[in-house]
């Protein structure tokens, strides 16, 4: 059985413009939540993308419901894919990479495998998986979601959700956190230039930090001489 609900309203050009300059490794230091299952990777290095999600749900070895959905992707979007617990079949390779190319998918995040690594870097198309697999779905039509609420790395996704995705990890915010979350990256990296030029004119970190004034203020007796 199938059930797909409507496409998600794509994310403005302007949101986009303004999380693609944010590293999720910032937006780790304050925020907690969303972050999925590191062992779910990037296959290339020294990328980022940032889309709306449109979510999917596929059975085991069935790709039936990823291929219908390749009529319905848009631009920019980034396709999440639940694997309902399967990590031997790969659900995406070389042909679907083509695929997404041409759509001009942001990338694919996927609680399970890929395959087809070379034709993936060959187009350095982004791709984050637990790993890769020769073995590969099919045509079997089981059935799946499309547009529904998934858990991918141990994180629930609505469809519409916005997918921040680098080297680092990938994270899943909601539309009406996204703007508070970017503004505060953004001050940190800005923050983080500046102790990178006080380090530069000689300062020490623990210093800047405010580290060794916390750790000698909690000294306790002998130590404290």
């Amino acid at each position: 059985m199938y059930a797909i609900a409507p496409m998600p309203e794509p994310l403005s050009a302007s949101r986009r413009q303004r999380l693609l300059q944010c590293e999720t490794a910032t937006i780790g230091h304050f925020h907690h939540r969303g972050f999925v299952d590191p062992r779910i990777h990037c296959q290339l290095d020294e990328v980022r993308i940032a889309g709306v999600a449109v979510t999917l749900s596929l059975p085991a070895a069935d790709g039936t419901l990823l291929s219908h959905a390749t009529r319905l992707l848009r631009p920019g979007d980034v396709l999440v894919i639940e694997r309902q617990g399967d990590c031997r079949h790969a659900c995406w390779g070389g042909v679907l990479t083509e695929v997404g190319r041409r759509i001009g998918l942001a990338g694919v995040v996927i609680d399970g495998m890929a395959t087809d690594l070379t034709t993936l870097r060959q187009h350095q198309f982004p791709v984050w998986s637990r790993g890769v697999s020769s073995l590969t779905t099919r045509l079997l039509d089981q059935g799946g979601t499309l547009n529904h609420p998934v858990s991918v790395g141990g994180v629930a996704i609505h469809p519409g959700d916005i997918v921040l995705a680098d080297e680092n990890g990938v994270i899943a915010l909601s539309p009406a956190e996204v703007d508070d979350v970017v503004d505060h990256c953004l001050e940190l990296q800005e923050q983080e230039q500046e102790i990178l030029q006080r380090l530069a004119a000689g300062e020490c970190l623990p210093d800047i930090s405010g580290a060794t004034a916390l750790v000698e203020a909690g000294l306790v007796g002998a130590d404290q001489h």
